[in-house]
């Protein structure tokens, strides 16, 4: 995803405070996006996570999702809510969710709520491309309650005019991202499937994730769905191949980019631009035209590269424009 501005002055405007359910790796990334141009509130079950939350600028607010008499301090309490807690681990349902929009409905309501949910609501997709108004088939329980919370969702934001987005989510990754390092399932040595029975995979960086937030946030229309996703168009074993790869990279690969950068590119063209001052424009541009040439030749010859039409049209045309340059220069 490309990083986009969030701070719309017209549309930030709107919105003094916001409400973070489930402030973990993401809720905190949401919020140094932010800078504090908000004021921030967090639900959080332990008050002994008070403090660390105060010491990045967001206002605590204790109370438990799976008790519903605790969260009545909510209401009317922000503008905007961003929900990313995750459901319960058993059942089909979502009561956590629902004892929320309860206690939000007591007082004046949100403006706007953004759910997180998962790319788990479509099921096996069989390496198809799917788009948001794609059927849901949820296989699991876990899949289920996603989408036990989405229509419930869709339901309440319908029923009292607040906007709703719902982001469905792949798997989070991010080097600094407790589980989330790639890498780190390369180093246990986890087994992937064979080529063949292989399926596609879906990522999205923990902190294009904040922005994505964000964006629903403030230009989010009501009750839409929106995927978020990385743009790859990789199968999970061409994944964790990259990521090996990219894992082993050593002292010395790294070595070889610092040499092609500074002196294969950077040293090289110093020189040629010192040297343009001692020698005429026309054997400049004859130097500058026998570059490809010379590149196109040892293409062929070291790496292989066939021989193309269109190369052999190219070569032609080069060497039409050395022929003119040194006509020129005789001439003179």
């Amino acid at each position: 995803m490309t990083p986009m501005r969030v701070d719309n002055g017209r549309l930030m405007a709107r919105t003094s405070s916001l409400l973070i359910i489930g402030c973990g790796d993401v809720g905190l990334r949401v919020v140094r996006a932010l800078g504090g141009r908000l004021r921030v509130l967090a639900l959080t079950s332990s008050p002994d996570r008070c403090d660390a939350l105060r010491a990045v600028g967001v206002h605590p607010v204790v109370g438990n999702l799976d008790d519903g008499a605790t969260l009545s301090r909510l209401a009317g309490l922000a503008d905007a809510v961003l929900y990313l807690a995750p459901p319960p681990t058993i059942g089909t349902t979502d009561p956590r969710l629902r004892a929320l929009l309860a206690a939000l409905s007591r007082r004046s309501l949100p403006a706007c709520l953004v759910y997180a949910s998962t790319t788990g609501v479509y099921g096996d997709c069989r390496g198809e491309w799917v788009t948001e108004t794609r059927a849901l088939n949820a296989t699991t329980d876990r899949a289920r309650r996603r989408v036990d919370a989405e229509s419930h969702l869709r339901a309440w934001g319908r029923a009292t005019g607040v906007r709703v987005t719902t982001l469905r989510i792949p798997g989070i990754y991010a080097s600094n991202r407790e589980g989330g390092r790639p890498q780190d399932r390369v180093k246990r040595g986890t087994p992937v499937l064979a080529a063949e029975d292989d399926g596609y995979t879906n990522h999205i960086h923990a902190d294009d994730l904040a922005r994505a937030c964000l964006a629903a946030l403030w230009r989010g229309r009501p009750q839409r769905v929106v995927q978020v996703c990385d743009d790859s168009d990789m199968k999970t074993g061409d994944y964790y191949d990259l990521v090996a790869d990219l894992a082993s990279a050593g002292a010395r690969s790294w070595l070889v980019v610092a040499w092609l950068g500074v002196v294969a590119t950077g040293v090289a063209y110093l020189l040629f631009s010192t040297a343009l001052r001692f020698i005429s424009a026309a054997t400049g541009v004859a130097l500058a035209l026998g570059e490809p040439l010379t590149a196109f030749t040892l293409a062929i010859l070291v790496l292989g590269e066939p021989l193309r039409a269109s190369g052999v049209a190219g070569i032609v045309l080069i060497l039409a424009g050395l022929a003119l340059v040194v006509r020129s220069e005789q001439g003179q």
